[in-house]
């Protein structure tokens, strides 16, 4: 078996802030970590590796990083005539380490907290 060398082998060096760049793009306008990772030219495992090495460096959070999106309300459901007491909204809550929760927004304070702990293992 024959091999040949097409070119040279380099190891590109990163500052922090290119990796925190590239991190923090992933979920922007719906961009994947394959998609990041791929307009980069770098492998989907060295962003989780980055972002990984950034949170133990204090430098990367996603709670920083929150994004609120628009689920298309319009603005006459937004400021209605008279208040409506039990209108009930979905609401997606991004918890740590990429958890999210999905509830109606009339759920109970009590019954929240006891989810969100079952699902943070609090």
């Amino acid at each position: 078996m024959r091999g040949e060398i097409l070119g040279i082998e380099r190891r590109r060096r990163w500052s922090d802030e290119d990796k925190l760049t590239i991190v923090s793009s992933v979920g922007i306008d719906g961009a994947t970590v394959t998609q990041v990772a791929q307009r980069n030219d770098v492998t989907r495992q060295q962003i989780y590796a980055w972002r990984h090495e950034l949170k133990q460096k204090g430098l990367w959070s996603p709670e920083e990083g929150a994004i609120f999106l628009p689920i298309g309300v319009s603005p006459t459901e937004l400021a209605p005539a008279a208040p409506c007491p039990a209108a009930s909204v979905s609401v997606e809550l991004r918890l740590a380490k990429g958890r999210s929760l999905r509830f109606d927004s009339v759920m109970d304070e009590a019954t929240l907290m006891r989810l969100i702990r079952a699902v943070e293992g609090v």
